[in-house]
C-alpha cells in the first residue's frame, strides 16, 4: 500500500482508522497532499472530492448527522479552514461529531510573507469542542531550531543534540493530541480540530509506515443520575398538576416508545413536539404555532406549567419562547448528556444523561395524576386548532401557505425530509407530517449558506429517499451543493422560488419600498432551470395550483437523476396569507 512519507501524516491517518472514522471529505490542495495520499490509498476509507470547503464541511455534517458518528474534512492551508467556520459552528450548536483536519504551514514560515498563509492554529476557539496544533516531525536533515520544533518543556543541550529522541517526544505528544481530538468528538457529539504543519516535499510515498499510533481509551462520562437529585425530581413531579414537555431536535427513534406513551397517558402532561423532534402520538401537540398563536393573554398565563421538562436540541418556535418568558415555568429541567439552554430563563437543573436513560430511572417511580385537568383543558383547543386550520386550507388562493400543503400532503412515506431554515421551516412547522418521515434542518445557527449541501452528504448515507424542500435564497446560496459527483438519482430538492426573502414580509417594517426591496428582501429574477441543466439536475417548474399537483403526481416516481421542482408564488401575497391564518385559526 502506499503511504505518505511524513510520519504526522502516517499518524494521523492511523488514529482515524483505530478510531472508526471511514467517511473523509476531501478539498483539492498542496499543503493537504500528505493527507490526501494516505487517505486515499486506503481501503478502510471513503473518500469523496469537493472543492468548495464551504460545501465541504456541510456535505460532511449531513453524512454525520445520518450516521451518528464523526466524518472528517480535510483541507489546504490558508483560507480554505476559515470556509468550513459556518459549518463547524452549525455542528457546534447541533452536536454533530465532525472532525476538521487543516494542513499548515511549519512555524518558522507564518508571518514571514509566505503565500496561502493565516493564523490558523484555534480558529474555531469559540466554537469548537477540543482543538489542537500537532508538532512538526523532527528532519534529521535540518538545522534544528527549537522556535519550529514547538516541543513542550524544558530541553537539555544533549537532546537538541539528539534528534531520534526528540521525534519520540513529538510522536508522543501528537499520538495523545489525536486521540483526545478523535474521543470527544466522539462522546461530546461535536467539532473537533487539528491543525496539522506539514514542511515540503509533500508528495513523497513510502510502502511500509514508520509508525504505529496506538488508539488511547479515554474515560467517558458515566451518566448516573444522582439519588438525592432523583427523589426530588419524583417528589416535585409527583405534587405538581401541570406538566409541560416541550421536544426540540431529536434523532428519529431517538426515544423509547413506551416512555412516550406514559407521557401521553398522563392527563397532567401536556406534550408539545416540534417538526424536527421526530416524535409522534396522537395525543401530543405537533404545530405548536398553531396552537399557541391565537390563545389570549389570560390563556396564556393558565397555560404556564408547574415543571417545564425540555430535551432534544434547539426550539423553532419563537411563540413557544414567547410564551414561556413571560407566564415563565415554576420550575423548567432540561434533560440531555450536552449543553442545556436556559431559553426561557427559568432553568434551574439540567440532568446530564439520555433521555432514556434518565426516564428508566425516573418514569418507573413517578404516578400519573388521575383526576388531573392540564391535558383535558387543551386537548380540545388543539383538536379545534386543527379543525381551523383544514377549513383555512379551502379558502385560501394560491400562495406558498397552499403550496406547502400539497407538499407536505404528497410526502413519500419512508422518506427522508430536509428542510432549509427561514421561511421553509417555519411553514412546515404548521403542518403535521406522517411518522414514517425522517425530518432534519440545521438549526444549531440556523443560517440559510449550508442547507443544501447538507441535505446531498445525509442522502449519500441512507437507502431511503432524501426530500429537500428550501427558498430561493437558501437555494442560490448552497448552488455549489450540486457541484460533486454523489448526488443519489433518488435525491429530490423541491424549491420555492418566491423572488426574495419571504419572511421579512412576515417580520414588522416597512414593506413595499425600493430600500426594503433591495436590502431586506432582496427581489431577484434568478431560476435555477440552467444551474439544474449545468449538473444534470432533472428540471421541472409549477406556478399554479393545478400545475403543482400535475408535477407531484410524477415527481417523485422518476429516479433516474437528481430531481429539482422549482414551484414560483407570488411574492406579495404570500404575507397576508400567512397573517390571516392565525386570525382565522382563532
Amino acid at each position: 500500500m502506499i503511504y505518505s512519507k511524513i510520519p504526522l501524516a502516517q499518524t494521523v491517518i492511523e488514529l482515524c482508522k483505530k478510531h472508526g472514522i471511514r467517511h473523509i471529505i476531501i478539498s483539492p490542495g498542496s499543503r493537504n497532499a500528505p493527507l490526501t495520499i494516505g487517505f486515499t490509498h486506503d481501503p478502510y476509507f471513503s473518500c469523496y472530492s469537493i472543492i468548495d470547503e464551504r460545501s465541504a464541511a456541510f456535505f460532511a455534517l449531513g453524512m454525520a448527522q445520518n450516521l451518528n458518528k464523526p466524518t472528517a474534512v480535510v483541507c489546504t492551508s490558508g483560507s480554505a479552514v476559515l470556509n468550513y467556520y459556518p459549518a463547524v459552528a452549525e455542528a457546534y450548536f447541533s452536536n454533530i461529531p465532525l472532525v476538521v483536519l487543516s494542513a499548515d504551514r511549519p512555524e518558522h514560515l507564518i508571518g514571514i510573507g509566505d503565500g496561502q498563509t493565516i493564523n490558523q492554529p484555534h480558529v474555531f476557539k469559540n466554537h469548537i469542542r477540543y482543538s489542537a496544533v500537532l508538532k512538526l516531525d523532527i528532519n534529521r536533515d535540518k538545522t534544528l531550531k527549537v522556535k519550529s520544533l514547538q516541543v513542550a518543556g524544558d530541553l537539555s543541550t544533549s537532546e537538541l543534540d539528539d534528534p531520534e529522541h526528540l521525534q519520540n517526544k513529538v510522536q508522543y505528544f501528537n499520538e495523545n493530541a489525536i486521540n483526545m481530538a478523535l474521543h470527544t468528538a466522539y462522546h461530546e457529539s461535536g467539532p473537533v480540530h487539528l491543525n496539522i504543519p506539514f514542511d515540503e516535499p509533500l508528495y513523497e510515498t513510502v510502502d511500509a509506515l514508520s509508525v504505529s499510533p496506538e488508539k488511547t481509551v479515554f474515560k467517558a462520562p458515566d451518566g448516573v443520575l444522582d439519588p438525592d437529585v432523583l427523589e426530588t425530581c419524583v417528589s416535585d413531579w409527583n405534587s405538581a398538576s401541570k406538566k409541560m414537555i416541550l421536544v426540540g431536535v431529536n434523532t428519529p427513534e431517538g426515544i423509547d416508545e413506551k416512555w412516550l406513551n406514559y407521557f401521553a397517558n398522563d392527563p397532567s402532561v401536556v406534550v408539545l413536539t416540534e417538526t424536527t423532534s421526530n416524535i409522534h402520538h396522537e395525543k401530543f401537540f405537533p404545530c405548536i404555532d398553531q396552537f399557541v398563536t391565537p390563545l389570549t393573554e389570560d390563556e396564556r398565563a393558565k397555560l404556564s406549567p408547574d415543571i417545564l421538562l425540555t430535551f432534544g436540541g434547539l426550539i423553532v418556535s419563537k411563540r413557544i419562547k414567547a410564551l414561556l418568558r413571560k407566564n415563565k415555568p415554576q420550575q423548567h429541567w432540561h434533560i440531555g448528556a450536552h449543553h442545556a439552554n436556559d431559553t426561557f430563563f427559568s432553568l434551574n437543573r439540567h440532568i446530564k444523561m439520555t433521555p432514556n436513560l434518565f426516564f428508566e430511572a425516573f418514569l418507573t417511580q413517578v404516578e400519573p395524576i388521575e383526576k388531573a385537568t392540564y391535558y383535558p383543558t387543551w386537548s380540545p383547543i388543539n383538536k379545534f386548532r386543527l379543525e381551523r386550520h383544514n377549513a383555512y386550507i379551502k379558502s385560501i388562493p394560491y400562495s406558498d401557505f397552499l403550496v406547502f400543503h400539497h407538499i407536505i400532503k404528497g410526502l413519500p412515506k419512508n422518506s427522508n425530509l430536509q428542510v432549509a431554515n427561514s421561511s421553509a421551516i417555519r411553514y412546515t412547522q404548521l403542518f403535521q407530517i406522517d411518522k414514517s418521515i425522517n425530518v432534519f434542518c440545521n438549526r444549531g445557527t440556523s443560517g440559510i449558506d449550508g442547507s443544501t449541501s447538507t441535505a446531498i452528504g445525509y442522502a449519500v448515507q441512507s437507502e431511503l429517499p432524501t426530500i429537500l424542500v428550501t427558498g430561493d435564497l437558501s437555494f442560490f446560496y448552497d448552488s455549489n451543493a450540486l457541484w460533486n459527483n454523489y448526488i443519489p438519482k433518488n435525491f429530490k430538492i423541491i424549491l420555492l422560488n418566491n423572488n426574495g426573502g419571504g419572511i421579512f414580509r412576515i417580520l414588522p417594517g416597512q414593506k413595499n419600498t425600493a430600500n426594503f426591496d433591495t436590502y431586506f428582501e432582496t427581489t431577484h429574477q434568478l431560476t435555477a432551470e440552467h444551474i439544474c441543466k449545468t449538473y444534470g439536475i432533472g428540471y421541472r417548474k409549477a406556478d399554479s395550483e393545478e400545475g403543482l399537483q400535475k408535477e407531484l403526481a410524477s415527481f417523485y416516481e422518476s429516479n433516474t437523476e437528481p430531481q429539482l421542482l422549482e414551484i414560483f408564488t407570488p411574492r406579495t401575497l404570500n404575507d397576508s396569507v400567512l397573517l390571516d391564518y392565525f386570525d382565522f385559526i382563532k
